[in-house]
């Protein structure tokens, strides 16, 4: 049966005095940056299907993907493939059973930050 006293339990302070983790925070920087680049990617389709459409159509698509916005837009998205790019590979690392020890693990993660926005002003400053 169901515990009915449940008024004297004290509750987990889980909120409270818990600190999140580099590496809770980087896996879900992973899935937050994967859901990202789909959305920036159905943008450079909506570009491609209005380049195959007319060129009024493509003038504001294009309009729209070479604004401050649309560049702002293009730029964290390749800071989001670099950074989703490396969290794969660190992930693949962690399947073969290495750096599974938290300096290590937490080492990777400053990697995959640190990795991922040298590599978005590399890719800036040759594009």
């Amino acid at each position: 049966m169901a515990d009915v006293n449940r008024g004297s339990r004290p509750l987990s302070p889980h909120l409270t005095i818990y600190r999140p983790q580099l590496t809770s925070m980087t896996s879900i920087l992973t899935r937050i940056t994967g859901n990202a680049l789909l959305i920036s990617s159905l943008l450079v389709i909506w570009w491609f299907l209005a380049a195959a459409t007319s060129p009024e159509y493509y003038a504001v698509a294009n309009g729209v993907l070479t604004s401050w916005f649309g560049d702002i837009v293009m730029t964290l998205s390749v800071l989001g493939l670099w950074y989703h790019t490396l969290a794969g590979v660190r992930h693949l690392i962690w399947d073969n059973g290495i750096g599974l020890d938290i300096p290590t693990a937490e080492k990777l993660g400053y990697a995959c930050i640190g990795g991922s926005v040298l590599l978005t002003l590399i890719t800036i400053i040759i594009v």
